[in-house]
């Protein structure tokens, strides 16, 4: 579906496609059918990935933290997060998630799994 400038587009949670990233990650993916943009609710109980980093290797995510607090971990950095806090995520930065969090995340282009990488600690580190 391709929209248009004046279209619109709603879409029920209950038209959500849960993908289980890990046991400690699990996103909701509202389809958008839009390459352009996309956006998820993801549940993360614990860190994700459980070992290494990821990275998007075309995608911006910009991520509000709707509930639970936690951290992130970008390029070695640790960030603290609560409720009410926004992480822009740019292309090519490694990262980790650690706690307990439900976050909403606005990717641009529409992030797809192709680009999505785990990276080892010990990879281009």
């Amino acid at each position: 579906m391709k929209l248009e400038y004046g279209d619109f587009l709603i879409v029920r949670k209950e038209e959500t496609v849960k993908f289980q990233n890990s046991t400690k990650c699990v996103a909701y993916e509202y389809p958008t059918h839009d390459a352009d943009v996309n956006i998820a609710i993801v549940k993360i109980s614990g860190r994700y990935p459980e070992i290494g980093q990821v990275m998007n290797e075309k995608v911006k995510e910009i991520v509000y933290v709707e509930k639970g607090s936690g951290r992130v971990v970008i390029e070695g950095q640790e960030h603290k997060l609560k409720a009410g806090d926004v992480v822009l995520l740019l292309p090519k930065k490694k990262y980790y998630w650690d706690g307990k969090l439900t976050i909403v995340s606005a990717c641009a282009p529409a992030w797809y799994s192709e680009q999505h990488k785990t990276i080892n600690f010990n990879e281009g580190e």
